[in-house]
């Protein structure tokens, strides 16, 4: 199923072209009071909203999705764990251009030297919201990504049982402020996370290790690849990234970017798509 957020929180469930509004099935959410938790409390019932949600679903009117605005997905991450310099090609072209690396010697690092990082919860978007950028005398590049949510609390997982853990996949967009600052600084602004169209649980994606994903800038092609080429792949990713902290029901771990990371500057258009996912549209504006 494809799940989305979209305009003052509404809850949708994607049909073609079209959205059905299920936002009665958050009526099975449990009430919490402060303090409140420390994951979404969607994704960690996500199984009960699905189930009402389909119901809900039956008898609701389409939306086209071209009329709405969509949000993320996700609407209360407690992390966003990131994936730096994931792809081989990626990796080679951050070592020979100075304009993206900056003499800084761990952004030159392969993964398994480099780690993983956080990511702002509050530079979260959905594309609808679109990108405001900020330090516009500076480069700010896109980066495409898939995006895993996380469905259960997961410590210290096996990348055996890696998959297990999964809720659904979404599309990423990693933007990032060139320089010589630590990449959380660098790529944590408001709106530099954009998360969506919508989430695909994790049953309509067997295998998240072979999607074709791309992105264009005004209709140019800046980024091709697959994620077969990813070096740490998703069930990897869930045992480096919870060998280190606990991942809860929302969190999301962007899974790293391909070759071709390009500039934008306010009044582009980037079109992002991931196979089995969809496309999204999203607009760039100053800050």
């Amino acid at each position: 199923m494809k799940l989305c957020r979209y305009n003052e929180g509404r809850l949708g469930v994607v049909d073609g072209d079209a959205i059905r509004d299920v936002t009665a099935a958050l009526d099975v959410l449990p009430a919490y009071r402060y303090p409140l938790p420390s994951f979404d409390p969607l994704i960690a019932n996500l199984d009960a909203v699905l189930s009402r949600a389909r119901s809900v679903a039956a008898a609701a009117a389409p939306i086209p999705v071209r009329s709405v605005t969509l949000l993320s997905p996700v609407a209360n991450p407690g992390k966003i764990v990131c994936a730096p310099v994931n792809y081989q090609k990626h990796l080679d072209e951050v070592r020979d251009d100075a304009s993206l690396h900056h003499n800084v010697s761990m952004t030159m690092a392969p993964i398994q030297t480099a780690g993983l990082f956080l990511k702002a919860t509050s530079a979260l978007v959905g594309p609808g919201q679109g990108i405001a950028l900020r330090k516009i005398d500076r480069r700010n590049d896109h980066e495409v990504e898939l995006a895993v949510i996380i469905g259960r609390q997961a410590n210290n997982v096996s990348a055996a049982d890696g998959y297990k853990y999964v809720a659904g996949y979404a599309i990423g967009l990693d933007i990032t402020i060139r320089g010589p600052e630590e990449r959380s600084l660098r790529k944590s602004p408001d709106s530099y996370a954009v998360l969506g169209p919508w989430l695909v649980t994790a049953d309509e994606i067997p295998d998240p290790g072979s999607l074709d994903l791309r992105i264009a800038v005004n209709g140019e092609q800046r980024q091709s690849s697959n994620t077969r080429y990813l070096i740490l792949g998703v069930p990897q990713l869930i045992e480096y990234a919870s060998a280190f902290y606990t991942l809860n029901p929302g969190d999301v771990v962007i899974t790293g970017t391909p070759e071709g990371v390009s500039p934008i500057q306010p009044g582009d258009v980037i079109t992002a798509c991931i196979e089995h996912i969809g496309t999204m549209e999203v607009k760039v504006r100053a800050a």
